[in-house]
């Protein structure tokens, strides 16, 4: 594992504790694995002086439990000292393949489920660490971010809760309106862009690709996304397309109202690579909807990237479409529960984000800002440069 260098200005706000919930262990495993290569590799002055006591250990991960009673119920248990510690709590509120027990039926956790482990956690670190931060990567309820009519808030309800319960810091990654932050003005909350690491993916593995303005485009399914896709096309020199939805106002189907069809502005695609990008998959019938319209415009290969890829509705409208030519890759990050299934296809590909991560976490704990770790041009212009 390659030690990131870095150079220490500043004491650690307070020993480092990881509490990965079980819905995400395997990501906090990759997290804490780089954070201790890191941290016994780095050389600094200062490690031995009582300011960085705890600063080097074999394991930064703190057993923490939620137990439930057979009524459902629960609890949370922390099971190890944390005192004085700068805590940051994991967790992945979309990981369905998690049960328990009520009233003797087998019951699938939701993100209810997972947001209320969350509190229960809080709640039994709260006034012995010393800092609390959530990292949240899908952002509870966060498409439920505006009102129209007489409905509930759900996600700046959720946010002044966590913040009222003694959270500091919520890092989460590809809000899906960043704006929901203002619920919280008070409090830290970041919301972390994973562009470098598909276009980490993409050159490193798609060795064909030209990356210039005839040969290939950046395309936003919608309307909501093009700050997304603007900055992709930016970052590379690529001219951008957007397809806008028109929806059917008069009525609702399973919470939202149903599109009636895809709209494309832009140059044309013909004869060129497409990238399609976007916060999640859902269902993804606007994603296979748009990657199909791209493709009968001409386009070359479709490249699907989505910081989330929740699949609600199966994975066999992804097969067929792969198998009629419609798609090349679906690159969605590993930052939410992927089934085996998923994993397993071959139009799928994960984007990495652990290491990222763990330099987020790194960077809080010594209490500094992480705008350089979030600006990724650099990095970006040092891949396309390789790539050139």
């Amino acid at each position: 594992m390659l030690y990131e260098e870095k150079i220490i200005e500043t004491i650690p706000v307070g020993p480092l504790g990881l509490i990965p919930l079980k819905s995400c262990t395997e990501l906090g495993d990759k997290v804490n694995a780089y954070l201790v290569d890191w941290r016994r590799e780095r050389e600094s002055e200062h490690k031995s002086t009582i300011a960085f006591s705890g600063y080097q250990r074999d394991s930064y991960i703190i057993n923490a439990i939620t137990p439930r009673f057979g009524s459902g119920e629960g609890k949370g248990l922390v099971l190890e000292s944390i005192r004085g510690d700068d805590l940051y709590i994991m967790v992945d509120i979309c990981n369905y393949s998690l049960t328990y027990s009520l009233f003797g039926m087998t019951n699938h956790m939701s993100p209810d489920d997972h947001f209320q482990d969350l509190k229960r956690v809080i709640a039994a670190a709260a006034g012995k660490a010393h800092r609390i931060n959530v990292i949240m990567p899908f952002l509870y309820e966060s498409r439920q971010h505006k009102r129209s009519g007489r409905e509930s808030l759900d996600c700046a309800l959720a946010l002044k809760e966590l913040v009222n319960m003694g959270v500091e810091n919520i890092i989460t990654f590809d809000a899906h309106d960043p704006r929901v932050q203002n619920a919280i003005p008070l409090r830290g909350f970041e919301t972390v862009q994973p562009i470098y690491q598909f276009l980490k993916y993409l050159l490193k593995n798609e060795t064909d690709l030209q990356i210039d303005s005839d040969h290939m485009m950046v395309i936003s399914p919608d309307e909501g996304g093009t700050g997304r896709a603007v900055y992709f096309a930016n970052m590379l020199g690529l001219d951008m397309g957007m397809f806008y939805k028109r929806r059917d106002y008069s009525t609702i189907v399973n919470g939202k109202n149903p599109i009636v069809a895809h709209e494309f502005l832009g140059d044309s695609v013909a004869g060129k690579d497409v990238v399609i990008i976007d916060d999640m998959i859902s269902s993804g019938e606007s994603m296979l909807d748009v990657a199909k319209q791209v493709k009968e415009r001409g386009a070359d290969h479709v490249f699907v990237c989505t910081t989330f890829g929740l699949f609600t509705d199966g994975l066999e409208k992804f097969d067929a479409y792969y198998e009629k030519g419609y798609i090349s890759k679906v690159i969605t990050t590993d930052l939410t529960y992927r089934t085996p299934e998923l994993v397993s296809r071959p139009w799928y590909e994960p984007a990495e984000m652990s290491k990222y991560m763990a330099s987020i976490i790194d960077t809080l704990n010594h209490d500094v800002s992480v705008a350089k770790v979030q600006s990724t041009t650099e990095k970006i212009n040092k891949l396309l440069a390789k790539h050139r």
